[in-house]
């Protein structure tokens, strides 16, 4: 029994690291608790000490009592007569405090039975006391652990000597965690309410690609480039915003590195999830605009005191300005601080169609039709007279929602240059 308690303290000081007096201090308060829960009437005793023989494993169980005159002897528990009490010690008097060795035989197997349940949780206190002091300063950081298990869909992580959790809120979509994998995360916070101190774990925070960055960027680590903002999706994109407190120091450069080698080292990470560097710009038309590529804005119309941004871009780059699910447009507008609506460019739409018009009217001039008629001719194919010329009577009655004679008719009109016909208007 005594080996089992010496074992008990080295097991708690090396393998769990909790300080050889809190593990002593922890059996001290449990054997006192066992004691009284054994010795019938042992809770009316006031002061009562557990001494632990850390070499042995030899228990004591100590009560305090005060001396009084033999004549005032009334509570067995607590007070000691004075006769007896220099039995012991010659030296005593009355109101001092005796110890009288009071610890029953067989105590060390029984209480430790008794007390198991009472010492495991002061030890399990003061192991979360010791996970707070370690990690209260390491929120923010990034550590790397294995995992462990799963409660739910949350996963425990093995820190070495502690163990931290990564609710599912804060897991990848994308990714899969196996019991035994290795991976790093992100130190969210180190919380100490409730149940005690808890380290919460992320790898989809926004802080955890800056912290990648800082990492694996010199410039940024040494503070000669600075990254301003992170947007992210975890699992899909990512965008970072970055600028140089040197003017020599290209800072978008820097972050990809030679050949890609820095940005790639942290896509890694990612388990290969884009990352957009953009340069960081005060004016923020130049910023969206950069924060949109590849996608060319076409025109810009920025709102302040709203923080709404407009933009518009070429049909053909509507679906690369809005990106995949409103990704691009999304992260965008996290990154700058403004909403960002992008909208299709209709000026060119607008200025066609004004060109569309302009011809069929000078088409309609030249046959003697109304503009109705001739932009639905227009449209239908017949951009001069000689492509008019080369149309069936029955292909321009139909376009033109006539009948066969006045199809003929302004087919005849194309054949003879442009002479005027009688032409009136589709019902």
């Amino acid at each position: 029994m005594t080996t089992d308690i010496v074992a008990l303290i080295e097991f708690y000081e090396k393998e769990k690291a909790i300080d050889r007096n809190r593990v002593v201090e922890a059996l001290e308060y449990a054997f006192c608790s066992a004691y009284r829960k054994m010795v019938p009437g042992a809770d009316a005793i006031e002061t009562l000490t557990a001494v632990i023989d850390e070499k042995r494993g030899d228990t004591r169980i100590l009560a305090s009592l005060e001396v009084v005159e033999d004549d005032d002897y009334v509570d067995k528990f607590n007070e000691v007569p004075l006769a007896v009490a220099q039995k012991k010690n010659a030296e005593a008097q009355i109101g001092d405090r005796v110890d009288f060795d009071v610890t029953p035989k067989n105590f060390g197997r029984i209480a430790v039975q008794t007390a198991k349940q009472t010492m495991m949780q002061r030890l399990r206190q003061a192991e979360k006391e010791k996970i707070y002091d370690e990690f209260k300063d390491r929120a923010g950081d990034i550590v790397s652990g294995s995992v462990r298990r799963f409660e739910k869909s949350d996963v425990m992580v093995d820190l070495g000597k502690f163990e931290a959790r990564m609710p599912s809120k804060e897991r990848v979509n994308t990714e899969d965690y196996n019991v035994g994998d290795r991976i790093r995360c992100y130190v969210v916070s180190v919380d100490n309410e409730g149940r005690g101190p808890e380290i919460i774990l992320s790898r989809s925070h926004p802080n955890f690609v800056r912290r990648l960055f800082e990492s694996e960027v010199a410039e940024i680590s040494d503070r000669t480039v600075e990254l301003r903002a992170v947007a992210r999706e975890a699992g899909y994109r990512t965008k970072v915003a970055v600028w140089s407190h040197d003017d020599k120091v290209d800072p978008v450069g820097a972050c990809v590195g030679l050949r890609g080698a820095r940005v790639k080292n942290i896509v890694r990470e990612l388990n290969n999830e884009k990352v957009d560097i953009i340069r960081w710009n005060s004016d923020i038309q130049e910023f969206v605009s950069d924060a949109l590529k590849p996608a060319s804005v076409r025109s810009f119309n920025v709102d302040e005191e709203a923080k709404v941004v407009n933009v518009t871009v070429d049909e053909e780059d509507l679906s690369k300005a809005i990106g995949r699910r409103g990704q691009n447009a999304r992260l965008t507008s996290r990154l700058v601080g403004y909403d960002v609506q992008v909208r299709k460019d209709e000026s060119q739409h607008e200025q066609f169609e004004a060109r569309v018009e302009d011809a069929a009217i000078q088409l309609g001039e030249q046959l003697g039709l109304d503009p109705q008629l001739a932009d639905k001719l227009f449209r239908a194919g017949g951009v001069t007279l000689e492509m008019v010329t080369q149309m069936p009577a029955e292909y321009i009655a139909g376009a033109l929602e006539i009948d066969a004679d006045r199809a003929q008719a302004v087919l005849d009109a194309a054949q003879n240059g442009g002479s005027s016909v009688d032409t009136p208007a589709a019902e």
